[in-house]
């Protein structure tokens, strides 16, 4: 039976919590680095920093996905992951920001830290995961379009207020300084707000969404009527993650070889950007062992902030374009391509405002990456069953692409002069490449 039409507000309520989760996202995005850099990480072991959050993620979302496929609880199936998820990104959010403040040596504080970043990007994970999955769950491919669209504009809506956090307290006052190896007040404090929206959202989710039934799950979902259980129906294959990669759609796969790309260009500006920024547009030397301690490398924390929100409303304008598009491919291959020249060009705007260009263009690829790769996925996934444990397989191919690109990040960052500002020409090749890959995707 095919499953009904939802209203606006249904299809709201089903991602709103998603606003909060993605605050959170937004605040560990752009301020690892400078929170790392602050503690004094060296430039070329940067990246190493940002292994750990793919690497928990690729660890998590197919635990949670296979859990909740075969949970059932007067909660929902979903939502319990959704809500334990964000209780513990609350706690951690209030403590990684206060790595450099508990009176720890150096090496100390950051170990401290990635612990904390550890178990943040896990909660972030858990709560992240049961949105898509309530899409797939409970949407219809009509609407799917739409929906993950909602998603992605909730997503981009989360990240300006994340983004510009630490910007708009240091303008209310909060002190954007500290002592060396201390995290500035105006940060910390990001993160506190962030930690309270995140929770105020996801409870509302919860309040506001009603899962199905076991059995009106399986009769809009083509399962076993008497228990709604994923596999049971004219589906034979076993809950295996390895079985079930085998029998993947072609879709699966060639949808993650363009993700490869795409997810690794946005960990090298994750990674680069406040560098990038600060000796592009602010005239700080990263060469300088003390550069990070100046006034110039945190109001250009700052300011990165700044550019991230305008690549979020960049992408929310843009998310707004894409279902216009008749082809689907054509959408995707073309944001991507506009994401790259927006990173090649970032080394050439020396005036702070200016790069809100590239950064616009940036936000092109960042809307079609929410947004296409779910739908494509999602639409060829229809009839296989184990919706979440495939997509928490398929979050892998945001993940490993995150690792490698942390792995080598300090290589190729050797290779290009160790210039910071280089590598957002790296992110831009490999977006280029990742549009290229779009040919091969054929859809259902």
């Amino acid at each position: 039976m095919e499953k009904p039409d939802l209203k606006f507000s249904q299809l709201w309520n089903l991602s709103f919590g998603f606003f909060g989760v993605q605050i959170a996202y937004a605040l560990q995005s752009a301020n690892i680095s400078r929170i790392f850099s602050t503690l004094g990480a060296d430039p070329h072991n940067l990246s190493y920093f940002w292994i750990l959050p793919p690497l928990m993620g690729i660890i998590v979302q197919p635990i949670i996905g296979t859990l909740s496929d075969k949970t059932w609880t007067r909660f929902g199936r979903r939502i319990p992951y959704l809500f334990v998820g964000a209780a513990c990104a609350v706690a951690v959010m209030c403590l990684l920001p206060n790595a450099g403040s508990l009176g720890m040596a150096v090496s100390t504080a950051m170990i401290f830290g990635l612990f904390s970043l550890m178990f943040l990007d896990t909660s972030i994970n858990m709560a992240m995961q049961p949105f898509k999955m309530l899409v797939g769950d409970m949407v219809n491919e009509k609407q799917k379009g739409l929906a993950y669209s909602i998603q992605s504009f909730l997503c981009n809506a989360g990240s300006v207020v994340g983004y510009v956090f630490p910007f708009f307290f240091t303008l209310l006052g909060i002190a954007n300084e500290a002592p060396k190896g201390i995290v500035p007040d105006s940060v910390i404090w990001s993160f506190y707000i962030g930690a309270a929206i995140l929770i105020l959202c996801v409870i509302y989710t919860t309040l506001k969404v009603k899962e199905w039934n076991p059995e009106d799950y399986a009769k809009y979902n083509g399962l076993s009527e008497k228990t709604g259980k994923e596999g049971e129906s004219g589906n034979s294959e076993s809950s295996n993650w390895l079985t079930l990669l085998k029998n993947a759609p072609s879709t699966f796969w060639k949808v993650g070889l363009v993700q490869f790309f795409c997810w690794a260009a946005f960990m090298y500006m994750w990674t680069y950007t406040n560098g990038a920024i600060a000796s592009v547009c602010f005239g700080v030397d990263m060469s300088d062992a003390n550069a990070t301690m100046s006034e110039a490398y945190q109001k250009a924390g700052n300011w990165v902030g700044i550019l991230f929100a305008v690549q979020a409303i960049g992408s929310v304008i843009w998310a707004a374009v894409l279902p216009k598009i008749g082809n689907r491919k054509f959408a995707y291959a073309i944001s991507l391509v506009l994401g790259g020249i927006g990173f090649a060009t970032v080394p050439f705007f020396s005036n702070q405002y200016m790069q809100f260009i590239p950064f616009l263009l940036i936000g092109c690829a960042w809307a079609a990456m929410l947004a296409m790769p779910f739908t494509f996925v999602t639409n060829a996934l229809e009839g296989y069953g184990h919706m979440g444990a495939y997509l928490g397989l398929f979050n892998g191919t945001i993940c490993i692409p995150q690792i490698v690109a942390a792995l080598v990040g300090g290589i190729i960052l050797s290779l290009v002069g160790s210039v910071q500002s280089n590598m957002m020409v790296v992110a831009g090749v490999l977006l280029v490449i990742g549009a290229l890959c779009v040919g091969v995707i054929k859809e259902k």
